[in-house]
Order: structure tokens, then C-alpha cells, then sequence
């Protein structure tokens, strides 16, 4: 492993927040990650505060090829103590290979009770080990929401529009906001060589919209195929919103040719462009300079139907953090993730959401972050961008150039089959 970088020695026992009390001084406790820049600053000093109360010499290395190094280092004998995995599926294929060490026992049934859709949480850090049998790998700390609709409060006050509070709400007010002269949405898939996911992020909240989580794993691990009907209505979901000229800013014909990051700027122009823009909690970076979320922008929850009983499912990613060379320091490290402290001090510096049930809302670094973290801990169902999750050469290929010609008109049972020949030919 390179050389790492201290995240602080002092040298204390470990206190009874731990759950247990144990000294790790003169132990050293080696992470690896994806963070660098700011975001690296930011973990190490999360990692001094467990290095302070168990006297862990702690030291975190990040790299902009996790993927790639994680594994070459496994393969060398030589990985970190705990490695912080950007997908589940790294994870689970490492686990497969008897890379990763099982977390504690109980660590299960304290996801279960502590984090919102705690289930959820468990499934997703549940992989096969070597020898066949489920075990829970990993602890998911630090997540993204993308379940989110963007929109202009000014605008909807002048209008005098509500927030929708179901999915047939939000078609009505869509529809409302045509026959009132406006167009609802804004909505673009351009982003280069990647051209297509914005896509793909729709398809999957519809797929948690109209069907089962158990439906959903299945299309991810492609038990269900690409071209069930399922699938192809969720699909059709989409293509309800993108492909009515009526409800896109500059009609349907301009979706697959719009710059995701140039797209939401509709909902700045006066008059308004559109409405609405759904998109992940990213998207402020490319608001205008200047715009306060919370004041001239502002988010509510992409809802769910409320004839179809799925609850409040929410979309998303995270960071999971995984043993792949066993210590005390490691089990220990992972032991502190489960406390409020190890959560708090992230959220006080910004850009962190947690499912954790436990954590003191006033400790969020702006309000904004705290209303999107409500929706998060209002999740009942919690999955992972599913493209992410699938191979490669689909999710982060077949995927996104189908729903461009999807978007561009062709039908959807003929592209989700080309998307599913795409996976059968990986096989």
C-alpha cells in the first residue's frame, strides 16, 4: 500500500461509545478511499476523532483509481486495513474472493434498528464469500440521495403552485402547468462520452415507483431481463415526462441534445423555461453563480404513487467501508461509524447525508442539507443507482445509448431488448 497520511495519535482508551473499552495504541490502522482534494481533509478528520479515543495511529490514503488499486493490492497481500468502496459491486465481487473479512456479529441487527430502511442497508452490504455463504460485509457511511425534483420557490409562489405530495399530484401539476401556458420540465441526458445517464437515474426511481424491491434487485442482477414489461413500463414512465413536447423545455426533441449540467438553468430564466428539473443532489454545482439553495432554489421529493402501496422509496449511492486486511483496529474503526460522533462530524462540515436515526439534525452545516436528509431518513426502501450495480459494458454503456434512442423516439421494447442482447452477450 502507498505511504499514508496521519489522521491523528492521540493516545486514550477507547470509551464505552464503542462498545467496549480498548486501547489501540501504537496500533496502526490503515484506510484507503476515493476521496482526495477537500473531501480527503474531511475523512481525516473524522479518523482523528477515533484516533483520539483509541490512540490508533490512523492513516488514510485516497486515489482517483480506487477501483483498480483495491484489487491489485488484495491480490498482492498488501491492502489497507479497511478499504471505503464507491459501489456495492466491487465490494461483493471482492468478498466472492475471499478478499474482505465479515463484520462483527450483531453488526446486522444494529443496521436493522439504527438506520432508516435499516433493511435495506443490510441487503445491500450482504454479499457471498468464497465459500458460498451470506455474510455482511459492509457499512454504508456517507450517501447520496437522488429521488429529488429541483425547482424555483419564486416561480411556484407566482404561479401558485403546491409541492406534490404523490406521483399523481405531480403528473396533475404538470399538466396544470401546460394548460396555465407553461412548460413543466426541464430535462437534458448530453453529458459527452457518459451522454444518456440522466436517463437511467429516471428510469430507475420508476422502477421503485411502480414495482416491488425485489423487482427492482432482480432487474439489477438481470434475473428479471431488461426487456420484461415491467422494465419497459418504467421506461414508458419516463418517456411519459421526456417525450411529451408539451411538458420538456424545447420539446422532446432537445432531451438527448441537452447538457445535463446546462439543463436546469430553465428554471432560472425570466420567464421561466420550466418548472421542475429532477436530479441528485449534485446538481447546485451547476445552478448560477450565486443561487441559495433554500432561497432561490429549493428541492422536494420526487413521491411515489399512492395507489400502488411502495412505500417512500428513495434512489441513491454511498460510500461502504469494508475490512480487507482484519485487525482490532479495523473491527474498532468500523464499531466507531455506528456512533452519532463519527456521523456529526462530517455533517458540521457539509456535504454528508446519513441514514443514521441517532444523529442531532441541528449538527447538519445548513438547512438545506438537514430537509434533504429528512427525506433520506423518511425512506422506506432505500436501493443504489442501478446502473452503477450492473456490468459495465450495460450500465455504463448499453444503458445510457438506449435511452438516448429511446428519448429520440424509438419504441421501448425494442431498445430495453437491445440493452438485454448487450447483457447476454457479456455472459
Amino acid at each position: 500500500m502507498k505511504k499514508f497520511l496521519c489522521a491523528g495519535t492521540a493516545v486514550l482508551a477507547l470509551t464505552a461509545g464503542l462498545g467496549h473499552a480498548q486501547d489501540l495504541a501504537g496500533e496502526q490502522v490503515t484506510v484507503f478511499g476515493p476521496w482526495l482534494g477537500p473531501d480527503q481533509e474531511t475523512v481525516e478528520k473524522v479518523l482523528a476523532g477515533f484516533a483520539a479515543k483509541t490512540g490508533a495511529d490512523v492513516r488514510y490514503v485516497g486515489s482517483d483509481s480506487f477501483e483498480q488499486q483495491i484489487m491489485v493490492d488484495a491480490e498482492a497481500g498488501s491492502a489497507p486495513n479497511v478499504a471505503v468502496f464507491p459501489q456495492p459491486g466491487l465490494a461483493s465481487d471482492m468478498a466472492a474472493r475471499g478478499f474482505l473479512t465479515p463484520l462483527k456479529d450483531g453488526t446486522d441487527a444494529w443496521v436493522r434498528d439504527n438506520y432508516a430502511a435499516g433493511q435495506s442497508w443490510v441487503d445491500l452490504g450482504t454479499y457471498a464469500g468464497a465459500d458460498g455463504s451470506d455474510s455482511l460485509y459492509g457499512f454504508f457511511y456517507k450517501v447520496d440521495v437522488k429521488s429529488l425534483v429541483w425547482y424555483s420557490p419564486e416561480n411556484f409562489e407566482d404561479a401558485g403552485y403546491d409541492i406534490p405530495s404523490t406521483m399523481e399530484e405531480l403528473k396533475a401539476l404538470s399538466d396544470q402547468i401546460v394548460a396555465d401556458g407553461g412548460t413543466p420540465w426541464c430535462i437534458g441526458l448530453g453529458s459527452g462520452g457518459a451522454t444518456g445517464w440522466p436517463a437511467t437515474d429516471w428510469v430507475e426511481d420508476m422502477m421503485l415507483r411502480t414495482q416491488s424491491p425485489a423487482d427492482y434487485d432482480a432487474w439489477v442482477s438481470n434475473e428479471m431481463k431488461f426487456d420484461d414489461p415491467k422494465v419497459i413500463a418504467a421506461i414508458e414512465e419516463f418517456g411519459a415526462f421526456a417525450r411529451n413536447d408539451d411538458y420538456v423545455a424545447g420539446g422532446a426533441g432537445a432531451v438527448a441534445s441537452t447538457d445535463f449540467r446546462d439543463s436546469p438553468k430553465g428554471l432560472f430564466a425570466s420567464p421561466p423555461q420550466c418548472y421542475m428539473h429532477r436530479q441528485a443532489s449534485f446538481i447546485p454545482a451547476f445552478f448560477p453563480e450565486g443561487t441559495e439553495v433554500g432561497a432561490d432554489a429549493d428541492f422536494f421529493y420526487f413521491p411515489a404513487y399512492a395507489d400502488k402501496d411502495l412505500g417512500a422509496p428513495v434512489l441513491g449511492a454511498g460510500t461502504l467501508w469494508a475490512i480487507t486486511n482484519e485487525s482490532a483496529g479495523a473491527h474498532a474503526l468500523v464499531e466507531y461509524l455506528k456512533t452519532p460522533e463519527a456521523h456529526e462530524a462530517w455533517m458540521a462540515l457539509g456535504g454528508f447525508l446519513t441514514p443514521h436515526k441517532g444523529v442531532d439534525r441541528a449538527k447538519f452545516s445548513d438547512e438545506p442539507t438537514a430537509k434533504m436528509n429528512d427525506i433520506l431518513l423518511g425512506a422506506t426502501t432505500f436501493r443504489f443507482d442501478a446502473s452503477d450495480l450492473m456490468p459495465g459494458g450495460v450500465g455504463a454503456g448499453s444503458f445510457w445509448t438506449g435511452m438516448v434512442d429511446y428519448a429520440g423516439g424509438k419504441d421501448a421494447g425494442e431498445v430495453a431488448s437491445a440493452i438485454q442482447q448487450s447483457w447476454d452477450g457479456l455472459k
